[in-house]
């Protein structure tokens, strides 16, 4: 660590400084004075907002935080530094994730519960109409401080208690219509050796390597009749041999509905895929007589996750019951799909559609004199203004004076997306540092038609990659198992 005013005096004396955005001088700020304990700095965040509670915060940071949720929202700045946290490397769930979740729990539920809730990130983000009555428990106190201010912020109510959900269930008798939970990954100190006896093992005791089927069976254990709960779980999970047995008796009792393979990067932490498993307790309806497999691994991460026809696969019971029990969406919705040759012929069509359309997809730029000449506005002016909405990072124009393609293409320029780089290298966007000139309205047209033309191109090159790798897959699959030849 070193002085941040020696090293902005330098910068200065360098002609090197940038200015860089309140969320990360308010980053630097808590950082400086919590440390690793990041979690504890942005609880005190939220509690200022919630109820005034300065806490150790100093009167600067203090004010900058003021002011942000003046341009924006308490909710926002509070959930841009829970992003941040995770972009560094906590374990919280990240909202790309929550968001999916949410999606596959729908709307319309009473009351929901989180085992191991963390921020709070899958909660607010499956209570969509702020009627639910919600419940969590956290072994981190902070992590539970953090939860209810931001249940406060966002007029939810929240219930959380502070504890180890396996070892010290203390909300034993709840019941919900809806159990969300991201476990720990990979831990193998769950307490099974102090939990041999304990009657959620509903299903089998889970070996020390098994902790999320620990976890699952927690979940099930706090469903009321007909309730659903949805686990994001490791991708071995769904075939280790260990877990095989209790696997076999949730299928075989039609606990389980659907398991979902995410694409790579939903998780901040790590760049592997994770499954989403959905379980039922059986109500009216009896148990489920089929399982439903998404395969929407080969995605890509930012894109809408529809699953097409071809991802998907709905598997009987008693074609799972066999040896392994492997729950792995890909095994079973490749076995589903059959026609290799029409796959594969789709898949390489895409790909030459997409590099026809490509090439004259670039706009044709002139040299230009190396600067933009007048003033230089910011967007935090912009926005007091009136001129601009700001909403999760997007800037939209409000006025006929300013073109929204414009703005929204020169927020992409290196420049300003070195501002949203702290000192530690975590990236954020932050829009309101962002600098833009000062042109005439047809001006920022003859730019905002060049940044269409480059968003396009680049959508086109996504689009060719993605069909790309698709393609090469299953030519080389067919391949080598006969169910392609060359074709001479």
């Amino acid at each position: 660590m070193f002085s941040l005013f020696e090293i902005n005096d330098w910068l200065e004396r360098q002609r090197k400084h940038n200015d860089v955005s309140d969320e990360v001088l308010v980053w630097q700020a808590l950082r400086a004075r919590v440390g690793d304990d990041m979690v504890t700095g942005i609880a005190e965040v939220a509690e200022l907002f919630t109820s005034g509670d300065t806490g150790s915060l100093d009167e600067a940071t203090r004010l900058r935080l003021t002011s942000m949720a003046a341009e924006s929202s308490p909710v926002e700045v509070v959930a841009a530094l829970v992003e941040r946290l995770i972009d560094s490397g906590a374990t919280f769930t990240g909202s790309r994730l929550a968001t999916v979740v949410a999606q596959l729990a729908g709307p319309h539920h009473n009351v929901i519960f989180d085992p191991a809730c963390g921020a709070a990130s899958l909660l607010l983000a499956v209570a969509l109409d702020g009627k639910a009555r919600l419940y969590g428990q956290d072994v981190n106190d902070a992590a539970a401080r953090l939860a209810r201010a931001r249940a406060v912020l966002s007029d939810h109510d929240l219930t959380v208690v502070v504890g180890d959900s396996l070892r010290a269930d203390h909300q034993p008798g709840l019941r919900a219509d809806l159990v969300v939970c991201d476990p720990p990954a990979g831990s193998t100190d769950w307490g099974r050796d102090g939990l041999l006896l304990d009657q959620r093992w509903e299903f089998g005791v889970p070996t020390k390597a098994e902790g999320e089927l620990a976890w699952l069976q927690h979940c099930y254990s706090h469903l009321a009749p007909g309730g659903m709960a949805i686990l994001v779980m490791s991708p071995s999970v769904a075939y280790r041999r260990p877990g095989r047995r209790i696997r076999a008796e949730l299928v075989r009792r039609g606990i389980i509905t659907q398991v979902t393979a995410l694409p790579p990067g939903m998780v901040a932490a790590h760049s592997q895929s994770v499954h989403l498993w959905s379980v039922v307790r059986p109500g009216e309806s009896g148990p489920v007589t089929s399982v439903r497999f998404h395969d929407l691994s080969a995605d890509d991460p930012a894109g809408a996750l529809a699953p097409e026809p071809h991802q998907v696969a709905q598997v009987p019971l008693v074609d799972l019951l066999d040896e392994d029990v492997d729950l792995t969406p890909a095994r079973h919705v490749e076995a589903s799909h059959t026609d290799r040759v029409a796959r594969y012929t789709a898949a390489r069509n895409g790909v030459l559609d997409q590099l026809g359309q490509v090439t004259g997809g670039f706009p044709k730029l002139a040299a230009g004199s190396g600067v933009l000449d007048g003033t230089v506005l910011r967007v935090s002016d912009l926005a007091r203004a009136g001129l601009i909405k700001i909403h999760d990072g997007t800037v939209t124009s409000t006025s006929d004076q300013l073109d929204t393609d414009f703005l929204r293409g020169f927020l992409r320029s290196s420049a300003n997306t070195s501002r949203a780089t702290s000192g530690s290298g975590t990236f954020r966007a932050d829009v309101r540092g962002a600098r833009i000139p000062q042109l005439s309205i047809d001006e920022q047209r003859s730019y905002a038609a060049a940044f269409r033309a480059l968003d396009e191109a680049e959508q086109r090159l996504r689009d060719i990659a993605r069909f790309g790798q698709d393609a090469v897959a299953r030519a080389r699959d067919g391949l080598t198992s006969g169910a392609l030849r060359p074709d001479e």
